[in-house]
């Protein structure tokens, strides 16, 4: 936690130094530019300010957050070309590379690659390093490699395939600003606080959530290949970090020459031979497409104007199947055969005209069923960094692509009923995005980006649509696996609702209505959802229907929607929870997120009579032992836990504490209420279970003193205080620390 918080620190003083030189500093907000780590920086009405970080997702679960790192912060090279048919060689453009260890490398076709270490490349052209930017030329290549070298033996190094006629490249590197944290995060009852720390780390940070998360800014050119590399080497390359602290030249060669046998190319690697398969007419490259897989899409370039268009298409293809691979290996693997491509030619003026494809020349990207999902007016030739697996744009084809389909859904009147599900479902598993719009429209007329296809949608007819289809199915002998993922993104606002509107809702009837259908099937789901979550050429993540339905429930009562929040489902949600531990379908995780739901609802006389009655009936069937030691029924408990829960990767701790925090956040709602005075009796046995598990806390002792006290067992609360006091460290906040030295004296002279 340390190194977070010193990092943090560096960071802050930088921003106030360049705002220190800033004529007319206004309030406000201020974002910073670092792609995959947006940081905002607040400057209130009374002289305050607020730093936020935020790099990515998260999940909760029960008390624990849990962070999802941003895949894009990986890749933080930024790119930009100029091309020049002319330019016989390459003008590179590095901005601002400092003193850490870049290197970059090319390659032509299937040779070996060449690096050169920046650093002296500027020691030879500018030995005084009087420059900021580091600016020379490099001979023509196939593909560019840049590195990253950084101190812990790892390299962040990126491949990319260059233009053809590429005449300048401007490279611009946005270092990470804190790093690849492990960061957890739990709520602290007791203190009512959101703790975020380094996993097993101290001295935890507290911050906000922030609802309004800004997109996030990706760089217009992808690598082929982005990946961190240990002890990154290449033949020739001198090792720095040993000539600095003088092992001698022969350790230096032998540790060179030891990592090079690793890294260097194996002179008998051959790829695989891969083909695509172009077919001579638009009609039959579409029907192509649509029997390889949903995910396929189809590159048709028109560019009928051009007499050496057959020419450069030919070679560019030739260019995609060689890369691809290279990607594959030495077999064939569908992942990387996404785009198949196809030449129009006179016979499709007809089509292009129809389809108002007017551009020539024109790219644009086709589905299966021959909708239009991109168009650029431009050739081939800057979009190779593209149509990969790999990139962006990849992705978002995959998104209009659902757009579209449900869209053309709706509008058939007699579409079969799995055409519904499908469209669905296309539309529910796509990955979260922040950036909805932000490629539909282009500024600037003459630009050859590409321009996403958006379909308008209903939302209406789409709510109404999706209820008939629940309805319909309430009779299912056999269960929809399609439908089932479907539901489950849907009430857990990761759905086609989301993907459409970018919205979250509270759960409505038919909601409730789907989620009946998944508790009525989720033992013949949970059968089969393996073999459905590995479907060949397809990507499903449908989890355990129990535990996903309590999951949602707690989640969606921090939800609002039209000036109401999820607490109005508070008695069906109850109800719901019910109905899974009556089924015998009570998992450890249901429970965790029953209680934390429970916990966040206030009885009308303002206890938690509920949570209590709950936890009490949870407690004496699960972890209460008369004979044995408690934690040996933790450990039963821990050992049939789903693999997929949050507590079995995290470990047994992390299950133990959660138990102990549990007994003694609920037994502390005993000590802050009098309406759960009839409750004390049992609290006292929660609070003491709480210490067997964990001893010696001194926030425990604190919370049970006070039970006994109010139990009118005085002596014995003064002695369990005062080993709450006798137990204070420095990891317990210094304000809470004196409000049990305080509850201890007030013990002690009669005024508690």
């Amino acid at each position: 936690m340390r190194n977070f918080i010193w990092s943090l620190l560096l960071f802050t003083s930088g921003i106030l130094m360049s705002f220190s030189q800033t004529k007319n500093i206004e309030k406000g907000t201020y974002l910073s530019t670092n792609k995959g780590q947006k940081i905002k920086l607040n400057l209130l009405d009374d002289n305050k300010y607020e730093l936020v970080f935020y790099t990515g997702g998260y999940e909760i679960k029960g008390d624990s957050l849990v962070f999802i790192k941003n895949a894009n912060s990986e890749n933080r090279f930024d790119l930009s070309f100029v091309n020049d048919k002319r330019a016989k060689n390459i003008k590179i453009k590095f901005l601002d590379p400092s003193y850490y260890s870049f290197y970059i490398g090319t390659q032509k076709g299937t040779e070996d690659i060449q690096y050169q270490k920046l650093s002296d490349i500027k020691t030879k052209l500018d030995p005084e390093w009087t420059k900021t930017d580091l600016e020379f030329e490099i001979d023509k290549a196939d593909f560019l490699y840049l590195v990253y070298e950084e101190y812990d033996g790892k390299s962040n190094v990126a491949k990319y395939a260059l233009p053809k006629d590429a005449a300048e490249i401007t490279i611009n590197y946005e270092l990470e600003v804190l790093g690849d944290l492990k960061i957890a995060g739990f709520y602290d009852r007791k203190t009512n606080e959101l703790k975020i720390s380094e996993k097993g780390g101290k001295n935890p940070l507290v911050f906000q959530n922030e609802k309004d998360v800004q997109p996030v800014k990706t760089s217009k050119v992808t690598p082929l290949e982005n990946k961190i590399v240990s002890n990154w080497t290449y033949p020739g390359k001198a090792d720095y970090l040993n000539e600095d602290y003088g092992t001698g030249a022969a350790a230096v060669d032998s540790v060179a020459s030891a990592a090079v046998v690793d890294y260097a190319v194996d002179p008998n690697y051959t790829k695989f031979d891969f083909k695509l398969k172009i077919e001579n007419n638009l009609k039959k490259a579409i029907e192509s497409t649509k029997e390889a897989n949903n995910n396929k899409f189809l590159v048709v370039l028109a560019n009928n104007k051009n007499k050496s268009a057959k020419e450069s298409f030919d070679a560019f293809v030739k260019e995609q199947e060689t890369q691809a691979g290279y990607n594959m290996y030495d077999a064939y693997n569908p992942q990387y055969d996404v785009f198949n491509y196809y030449l129009a030619g006179d016979d499709d003026k007809k089509w292009l005209k129809s389809n108002k494809i007017t551009n020539d020349p024109s790219v644009f990207v086709l589905n299966g069923n021959g909708d239009v999902l991109a168009l650029a007016k431009s050739d081939l030739s800057d979009k190779s960094y593209q149509l990969n697996y790999y990139g962006d744009f990849y992705r978002k084809l995959l998104r209009a692509d659902a757009f579209v389909s449900i869209d053309k859904i709706f509008k058939n009147k007699k579409a079969a009923d799995a055409e519904l599900i499908k469209a669905f479902n296309k539309a529910a598993v796509l990955e979260t995005s922040y950036d909805y719009d932000s490629d539909y429209t282009l500024d600037d007329p003459n630009s050859t980006e590409f321009v996403i296809t958006k379909a308008a949608v209903d939302k209406k007819e789409i709510a109404q649509t999706w209820k008939k289809l629940i309805e319909a199915h309430q009779k299912d002998a056999k269960p929809n696996l399609y439908l089932a993922e479907t539901i489950v993104k849907e009430i857990k606002n990761q759905g086609f609702t989301k993907q459409l509107f970018n919205e979250d809702r509270i759960l409505n009837d038919t909601d409730y209505l789907a989620i009946d259908y998944l508790l009525k099937h989720s033992d013949a789901i949970e059968e089969n959802r393996e073999a459905f979550n590995n479907k060949e050429g397809e990507t499903h993540t449908l989890g355990n229907v129990v535990s996903e339905i309590s999951s949602a429930l707690q989640q969606n009562i921090y939800i609002s929607q039209e000036g109401a929040s999820g607490e109005v489902n508070k008695e069906k949600n109850i109800s719901i929870y019910k109905k899974i531990i009556a089924l015998g379908k009570g998992n450890f995780e249901s429970y965790r997120n029953y209680f934390d739901y429970l916990s966040q609802i206030e009885d009308k006389d303002g206890s938690n009579t509920n949570f209590l009655k709950e936890f009490s009936t949870y407690f004496d069937s699960n972890l209460a032992s008369e004979k044995g030691s408690p934690v040996e029924k933790l450990d039963a408990i821990y050992s049939s836990l789903d693999p997929t829960s949050s507590y079995s990767y995290d470990g047994w701790n992390a299950f133990k504490d959660y138990h102990s925090n549990l007994c003694n956040s609920t037994a502390w709602t005993v000590v802050l209420k009098p309406q759960n005075a009839a409750f004390l009796k049992s609290a006292i046995v929660w609070s003491e279970y709480s210490l067997v598990v964990t001893k010696n806390n001194p926030y425990y002792l604190d919370t049970l003193a006070q039970l006994y006290y109010k139990d009118g067992q005085k002596e014995k609360a003064i002695t369990t205080q005062a080993l709450a006091v006798k137990y204070l460290n420095k990891d317990v906040e210094e304000v809470t620390a004196s409000e049990i030295r305080e509850t201890l004296s007030k013990m002690q002279n009669g005024t508690y």
